[in-house]
């Protein structure tokens, strides 16, 4: 198990190197009001906004996201991420 762990993360660490930098997080609204999200990547804070049924690719390199309702995710930079009323759904 830990040498799973030790592997992983040295992947994770090669992913940008080995072309992982390409990847995106997907992100979606699929709830009836627009929403603002704050991204902070590499230390630089931006606003995101989504409009209802809106979306966005975000975060190539990882990063944090804060939504509406205060919640903070990490991201990695591959997931897909659904938001609906405020609460976020990761595939």
């Amino acid at each position: 198990m830990i040498r799973f762990l030790v592997v992983g993360g040295i992947f994770l660490s090669l992913a940008p190197a080995l072309g992982g930098g390409a990847l995106a997080a997907s992100i979606s609204n699929s709830g009836s009001s627009s929403i603002v999200l704050i991204v902070v990547e590499n230390g630089n804070r931006v606003e995101v906004s989504l409009d209802a049924g809106g979306s966005d690719s975000i975060c190539p390199a990882g990063c944090f996201v804060t939504l509406p309702n205060g919640d903070r995710l990490g991201l990695a930079g591959s997931e897909s991420i659904d938001i609906k009323d405020g609460i976020a759904t990761i595939k």
